[in-house]
């Protein structure tokens, strides 16, 4: 479904999105106007671009009408439920201290270098 070449990208092209997902552009237009929570952009150009949120969400609303026979309604409350408030990966609490006492550390030395160049003045 989604290659390596377009794995990591930060936004995709309609025609993009209609590829991996394997969806007509309209159908996805479509869903843009049923599903609030879809947000596709505009460049300069006119040219619509989704985030990669957004593809997270068509190929999940695709699972839940195609496979899973859901109604759009039951779709749309399913997909809100997944999705809203979800961060982009969640941090395991040993890497946030860690990053945490990183970052103590960097304000320290900041600290002392200031306190010094404070000291020679």
């Amino acid at each position: 479904m989604n290659s390596e070449k377009d794995a990591g990208k930060l936004f995709y092209r309609l025609d993009e999105v209609s590829r991996i997902a394997e969806l007509e552009p309209k159908v996805i237009e479509r869903w843009e106007k049923d599903f609030p929570f879809l947000h596709a952009g505009q460049m300069g150009s006119g040219q619509k671009i989704f985030r990669q949120k957004d593809l997270d969400i068509i190929l999940r609303l695709k699972e839940l009408l195609v496979k899973e026979g859901l109604t759009l309604a039951g779709a749309k409350r399913k997909i809100q439920a997944e999705f809203e408030g979800r961060s982009a990966e969640p941090l395991h609490p040993d890497r946030l201290k860690k990053a945490l006492v990183e970052v103590r550390a960097e304000l320290q030395d900041i600290a002392a270098t200031l306190e010094k160049k404070s000291k020679k003045l």
